[in-house]
């Protein structure tokens, strides 16, 4: 299994949330301003970077007809002004004739009704009823935008729940993030056991990692 799908598969299985890969990270990933359509879906795959442009999302319709299955789909907007980039046509088609993990996007969608009726696993910057033009665009699409987004974005690892989405760099999808990832599930472990069974303040638990001096409790969780 490559690394990509080790990550992938990890975070899937524990359900890692945003706020742990965020933490990962350094504090770093999210994708500003982006909440979920529906509660309670969580997904992490690898990500398929689609582009909209000049408040036309023909170039979408256009990219989307080739895409493999099983990724998370990232229509990143440029130029779209408050118009939602596509909606309930659209998903369904990404969706369930794709088989993608999941729709993103940095742009608004519509057909907000029909989004949440199916409860599909969206996340969006929000809603408006007004759409981008499904005509071809007047200009070609910037070739350094174009190759610098999609270096940026195209395989990199998403994770997206209720808190919003985290983007994992292609460049940190490596075995030492892993075992960043598992650190950071087994301090929050800690953390809530220290809580709920020592019953510690959260200073002495968060600030001062008191329990990293319990030498029989550190030693026990080893053997655990």
């Amino acid at each position: 299994m490559e690394i990509t799908e080790k990550i992938i598969d990890y975070l899937v299985r524990n359900r890692v949330s945003t706020t742990e890969v965020a933490d990962a990270l350094g504090k770093t990933g999210v994708l500003n301003d982006v909440m979920p359509v529906n509660r309670g879906h969580y997904e992490a795959g690898k990500i398929k970077w689609i582009y909209a442009y000049e408040e036309s999302n023909w170039p979408v319709h256009e990219q989307i007809q080739t895409m493999e299955e099983d990724c998370v789909v990232f229509v990143e907007t440029f130029g779209c002004q408050d118009r939602a980039v596509f909606g309930e046509l659209v998903s369904k088609y990404i969706l369930l004739y794709h088989q993608s993990r999941a729709i993103i996007t940095d742009g608004k969608m519509r057909d907000a009704a029909g989004l949440i009726k199916e409860n599909w696993p969206i996340w969006c910057s929000g809603f408006t009823p007004v759409g981008c033009f499904n005509r071809e665009p007047e200009n070609e699409f910037d070739e350094k935008i174009k190759k610098e987004h999609f270096e940026k974005y195209d395989g990199a690892i998403a994770v997206c729940d209720d808190c919003g989405v985290v983007i994992i760099p292609k460049e940190q999808i490596t075995e030492e993030f892993l075992e960043k990832l598992y650190h950071i599930e087994d301090q929050e472990d800690i953390w809530f056991d220290r809580l709920d069974h020592y019953k510690e303040s959260t200073f002495d638990i968060v600030c001062k990692k008191k329990y990293l001096n319990d030498e029989i409790y550190m030693s026990r969780r080893k053997l655990d």
